[in-house]
């Protein structure tokens, strides 16, 4: 039969005490994107006039995965602020990306996405802009 030290006996009861009150970690709410005005948004890649893509966006969390739009894919968030988030995600068979969004307004944002789709890297700095109503 081990017999431990009273201190170390009281440093074992602290640490059952302080996990027993610990508050449950919630999962992170992606706020900002929910914030964004909904309708059409015209993604550019950054510094060019060329129109990379028009969506109809009801939900701004599809801006994560540009590169990987209807993949049934998991997410992992690593940051989520007021004003940008990062997420990274694995789409199996079809590859993964990390994607920060970082907010200007709730009309304007800077996406900076990188990863593999179909085999191939990408790497790709967005300015996406709502530009009206969904037609």
């Amino acid at each position: 039969m081990a017999i431990f030290s009273p201190m170390f006996r009281m440093s074992l009861i602290a640490l059952g005490v302080a996990g027993a009150s610990a508050v449950p970690a919630q999962a992170p709410s992606l706020a900002m994107l929910d914030r964004l005005e909904k309708g059409s948004w015209q993604l550019r890649e950054r510094g060019k006039d060329a129109v990379l893509q028009t969506v109809c966006l009801g939900d701004a969390r599809r801006m994560i995965q540009i590169e990987h739009p209807r993949s049934n894919c998991s997410r992992y968030v690593i940051e989520d602020t007021p004003n940008s988030v990062t997420v990274h995600y694995t789409c199996p068979g079809a590859g993964h990306g990390r994607t920060t969004i970082r907010s200007e307004t709730n009309r304007l944002v800077q996406i900076d996405t990188q990863g593999i789709a179909e085999g191939r890297p990408f790497s790709q700095a967005i300015e996406a802009r709502r530009t009206g109503a969904c037609s």
